[in-house]
């Protein structure tokens, strides 16, 4: 219903080169009512029922570019990471095989160049929900490898919710001084036990990093601004209590919730069954998209570091 006012520019299922597979999915709109010189690149997140969303997510190889960092090779594979020559700045384009050259990257790239020489006065924001968050975030982060100026000084800002851990430190790093640089804004939503933004780990193993601040939000929706969300790597036995607690008062939540916020924010049955999942793994039905509206819609944010 988000979207009722939205005009459709395209919508690409792209090629990931390595499963074979057009598997990644990109939907590019323009906001025809309050800004119609926004655009807005939106990367699908992971399906829960799609084989080769889960080998893109479970694919904890590292892929290195030096002087940028260690970045997760499942979510670079989705974006178009070549099999031979990584990531060139340019590929070129098989006519005759079109389908197996339509990678994400270079096919939103185009496009968008396509729509700014169109409209010198349009910008575009990148965003996604889980998977999709991280495909944006490194949609930006090979824009920025390739010093891609003009389209970074046409890049809004990043919005991502639910978005897992896309790289080392080196990597945060190399993100946080190019989005600097180029003056981007990047907004990481994370809602309350969400599991997601938790994975990869933060550990000596697994090394994964965020980076930036973390725009978090609780179950009543208020949020605060912290440099990392609590319980960073989620399964910790002194988190185990307050999070089925918190489980039980979500499940409440989702009986009371149209006569509380409004009639709009009534929850399907699926749904409430899904909570009930929730009562053994409280990570899983907090990663839901409809808690990520529920934040946008309905949370108030409190920064802990300003007045």
């Amino acid at each position: 219903m988000l979207f009722f006012w939205m005009d459709l520019l395209g919508f690409y299922s792209c090629w990931n080169g390595y499963q074979e597979q057009r598997s990644t999915e990109v939907l590019v709109i323009k906001d025809a009512s309050t800004d119609p010189n926004l655009i807005v690149v939106s990367f699908r997140g992971t399906d829960p029922f799609d084989a080769y969303d889960w080998c893109t997510d479970l694919d904890l190889s590292w892929y290195e570019i030096k002087n940028v960092g260690k970045i997760h090779g499942g979510f670079m594979k989705a974006l178009g990471l070549q099999k031979e020559g990584g990531w060139p700045k340019e590929v070129n384009v098989d006519q005759t095989q079109k389908e197996t050259t339509q990678y994400a990257y270079y096919t939103i790239k185009s496009h968008l160049i396509e729509i700014l020489n169109q409209n010198p006065k349009s910008k575009f924001m990148l965003t996604g929900h889980s998977l999709g968050g991280a495909l944006a975030v490194l949609f930006t982060g090979v824009l920025m490898m390739h010093k891609e100026e003009q389209m970074l000084d046409k890049l809004e800002g990043v919005y991502t919710f639910g978005q897992p851990r896309v790289g080392d430190e080196e990597f945060g790093k190399f993100m946080k001084d190019s989005l600097k640089k180029y003056e981007v804004n990047y907004e990481r939503y994370v809602y309350c036990n969400d599991m997601v933004p938790r994975l990869p780990f933060d550990d000596k193993t697994l090394m994964f990093k965020h980076f930036g601040a973390c725009r978090y939000y609780d179950s009543f929706y208020r949020g605060k601004i912290e440099e990392e969300e609590p319980n960073k790597n989620y399964f910790n036995i002194l988190w185990a209590i307050p999070k089925v607690m918190n489980s039980v008062w979500e499940m409440i939540r989702s009986f009371i919730i149209p006569y509380w916020k409004g009639e709009e924010y009534r929850e399907g049955w699926f749904l409430k069954c899904y909570r009930v999942l929730g009562l053994l793994i409280p990570g899983i039905p907090a990663h839901a998209p409809n808690e990520y509206v529920n934040v946008t819609l309905l949370g108030n944010l409190f920064d802990s570091h300003h007045d």
